[in-house]
């Protein structure tokens, strides 16, 4: 696993490395840039509380490698916070208020503006803040008609081909799939010797489902420990396969969304319509 600032995500896609007058150079309207949104958060006994951020920092180091060495994509520097409150009070757990993800997201997004961009993808890899990212999407097309893209590294189900159908339903949080991933990214950071192996009971029902949000949670309300999966399952050879394969996918993502203009829908509508 390369570190930061190595390999082409940070060396040549890194947008903060290049001066003013070579991001005046960019064309924009080819040009597509990513912001991840992470999070800084307690994640039971055995992982950083930089976990989340630390794993979308590896998928994005894993994506670009896979990406051609002139693809119009640029890097932003991951934001490590996120909306963290349903795990405030624990140790170490630094959490954004709604509003002030809200207002930084928008500020970030008028700025690129201004410097002449067009395209914003949002990636993620913390749930606590995929429903605000959602709305956020909208909200910054309204106010600054960047084009915004969501792509999420934990919704491409690369997890599905390493764990069974049972553990990825109760893992949630640092439980395997995030453990096997913190092993591949920086292995000495995990301590497996302390990894939970917490599961809870909640209901196998359509309308009580944990992941579908169907009801407001703390982590608290699930666990004791903090985590919800069994991360004693967890290897360093199943992050490894989560970060190739989820690596693929996001470089075949991005490179779909800088080739797609959202213009040519309303022009062959009225194309059709003359």
């Amino acid at each position: 696993m390369m570190g930061r600032y190595q390999g082409k995500a940070w060396d040549r896609h890194f947008l903060p490395r290049l001066s003013k007058k070579e991001v005046e150079a960019i064309p924009k309207d080819q040009a597509v840039v990513v912001l991840p949104v992470g999070a800084m958060e307690q994640h039971g006994p055995h992982l950083p509380v930089f976990t989340d951020t630390l794993i979308g920092e590896s998928y994005m180091t894993y994506a670009f490698e896979y990406l051609p060495d002139d693809a119009p994509i640029w890097l932003l520097p991951p934001l490590p916070y996120g909306k963290s409150n349903e795990h405030l009070g624990h140790f170490g757990t630094v959490s954004l208020s709604a509003t002030t993800l809200m207002s930084v997201l928008l500020d970030i997004a008028r700025s690129l503006k201004i410097s002449g961009f067009r395209k914003l993808v949002l990636t993620n890899t913390h749930g606590g803040n995929a429903d605000l990212l959602n709305m956020m999407g909208r909200e910054i097309r309204v106010e600054t008609g960047l084009e915004v893209y969501r792509l999420d590294p934990g919704g491409l189900g690369q997890a599905q081909a390493f764990f069974d159908p049972e553990e990825i339903r109760t893992d949630i949080h640092g439980g395997a799939v995030e453990t096997s991933l913190v092993l591949a990214a920086v292995k000495h950071w995990v301590h497996l010797d302390v990894a939970s192996d917490e599961i809870p009971h909640f209901p196998a029902s359509p309308y009580l489902d944990l992941k579908k949000k169907a009801f407001a949670w703390v982590i608290d309300d699930l666990s004791a420990s903090g985590t919800s999966g069994n991360a004693k399952l967890a290897s360093e050879e199943k992050g490894k396969g989560m970060l190739e394969a989820g690596g693929k996918l996001i470089a075949q993502g991005l490179m779909e969304i800088a080739g797609f203009d959202l213009r040519s829908i309303r022009q062959e509508l009225e194309k059709a319509y003359k």
